[in-house]
Order: structure tokens, then sequence, then C-alpha cells
């Protein structure tokens, strides 16, 4: 499902029968009610045939996968024999969040601080103007506010790589699904935007 060294997921495609797509290729998520352990995130992401197909995925897939503790391993040139990634990136996610670094974070406008989170906490990603960018809905786990951040794809993509400035929607968010909907691509589009420094 996950491929941690090409940083893609894999999906069926009815076009082309997979889709390799980004965590920033996906438009909204949605945890499904029930399981709880696992979790269960229906998600629609944007497919390299043009459409927008719809997918599940896990919790352990959507939060813990990108950093490298999914199945898999890699041919080691030092050794000359396959290890398991898991091992390795591991050991690399634990000693970086040990040092004080997060993943993933954002800004959360109600609290008026950056947050650390992951990727579960995504509600909505739209494609941004540009060509790097993309507008993040974010509900904070602490306040369970949304806050709309614009970000770069790397910041979305690749764990640890965190934009050193983004830019912030002023605005509180509806809770409900219509509404949030709705107001974020107004705010998305409106280009009001706050730059904020993200020093986590």
């Amino acid at each position: 499902m996950y491929d941690a060294l090409r940083t893609r997921y894999t999906f069926s495609c009815p076009e082309s029968g997979q889709a390799s797509v980004t965590l920033a290729d996906f438009r909204e998520l949605d945890r499904l009610p029930g399981a709880s352990h696992p979790a269960v995130y229906r998600i629609r992401f944007a497919c390299s045939c043009g459409a927008e197909h719809l997918g599940l995925v896990s919790h352990d897939e959507l939060d813990w996968a990108p950093l490298g503790l999914g199945e898999g391993a890699f041919y080691n040139v030092m050794t000359a024999r396959f290890d398991e990634l898991a091992d390795e990136l591991g050991r690399v996610a634990a000693e970086r969040i040990g040092r004080g670094e997060w993943p993933w974070s954002f800004f959360c406008f109600p609290e008026e601080r950056p947050r650390p989170i992951f990727p579960s906490a995504f509600c909505l990603i739209a494609p941004g103007t540009g060509r790097e960018g993309v507008g993040l809905a974010v509900r904070c786990p602490v306040c369970r506010c949304v806050s709309v951040n614009l970000v770069s794809t790397d910041h979305v993509n690749l764990p640890f790589h965190n934009d050193p400035q983004i830019g912030i929607v002023e605005h509180v968010f509806a809770d409900d699904r219509l509404s949030l909907v709705e107001e974020f691509t107004a705010e998305l589009y409106s280009a009001r935007f706050d730059a904020r420094r993200l020093g986590l």
C-alpha cells in the first residue's frame, strides 16, 4: 500500500488499474465510524488518469508507514544483503523525534501556535495555484478546531520536511463537513493569507 522509499501510496484506478499517489494528491480524508484499532480512513485522491477516486487506508498506513515503519526491505550495498526497511528508517525517525523534530506540523490559528501532527489530522487538501503549493485543512489534536495552512507539497509528502514559513487563513472554520468544504474553498482562493513561521 505505501512505499516509504518512493513516498507513494498505491490504490486501485478504474482506468489504468493502479494509481501511485502522494499524500499531497489526497483531497479529503474521513475517519470511518466503527473500528478504532486500527481506525480506517476513506480518502478521495487525485489520480494521474485525471479523475478523483475513493480509497481506504488504515491508521497505520496513514501515520506510521511514511516514517518507514511498515514492511519492506532494501539492498544494503555496504553489507551486500537485504535489510529490513523498518529497522533503518524507524531508528532514524526515533532519533529525530528524540531531538525535538516532528514529522509533520501545522499552525493552529485559534491557538496562534505551531502544533505537531500526523496525516490522520488532515481534513482537506487542495492544490494551490502555484506549482508547489497546497492548501491544507487540519483538525488540531489539542483544541479540535480546523485551521488552514498554505504549504509546499514537500511539507505534506515528506516526513521531517517542515517549511520555515507558511501561509495561514485567519478564519475559524465550522465543524460540520459540508460547511467546512465550502468555507475552505472560499478562503483558500481568496488570497487572504498571513505568513507565519513554524518553529517546532
